[in-house]
């Protein structure tokens, strides 16, 4: 009794949260369409505007030397991890999505299996059939967003570290100029 009184409220639980979870994972998708978009974007301008990043951090570093305000190794440094921030920051969102992808679409294909199943007790083919498309299409969803959004980060990131690399060797020149 008291076991069928606790699974009546863990399917409710779960049935009111079928329509987020498919919200959350049409967002999902929205995002990661959004961000192919500006990687596809960024891969056209990539050259241009990392080098004028970098051009304007070492002109920062060369005006904030000439000033004395800190010492020109803090200085760099400080800039370095400024851009270094930046750039974790850009990723993060696809990092994001490439670990809630699969775990929304795992949820959304676990909510739908329960009155599946039901409707399957019942004979009700009809219920089933839309449940279990349902389930697909939440797993499918969810995997295509992570995919994505993992080879998102993994572009992004070799970008951003050949990036950093190149600046923290410009700081190091500007360093031993000093």
């Amino acid at each position: 009794m008291l076991t069928e009184q606790l699974s009546s409220v863990l399917r409710a639980i779960a049935g009111a949260l079928q329509i987020p979870v498919m919200i959350v994972l049409i967002l999902i998708m929205a995002a990661t369409v959004f961000l192919l978009g500006t990687l596809i974007a960024e891969g056209f301008t990539r050259s241009r505007s990392l080098a004028e990043r970098r051009t304007r951090r070492i002109e920062r570093f060369r005006a904030e030397t000439c000033s004395d305000s800190l010492a020109p190794e803090s200085l760099a440094l400080s800039l370095f991890k400024d851009e270094k921030r930046r750039c974790e920051g850009i990723v993060k969102l696809t990092d994001a999505i490439a670990k809630l992808g699969p775990m929304f679409g795992l949820l959304g294909t676990l909510i739908p299996l329960g009155p599946g199943i039901i409707a399957l007790g019942r004979g009700d083919t009809y219920t089933l059939s839309l449940s279990l498309l349902t389930a697909f299409d939440t797993t499918v969803a969810g995997l295509i967003s992570a995919a994505a959004a993992f080879v998102i980060s993994g572009v992004r990131k070799r970008w951003y570290a050949e990036h950093l690399a190149v600046l923290e060797t410009e700081m190091e020149k500007l360093l031993n100029e000093k």
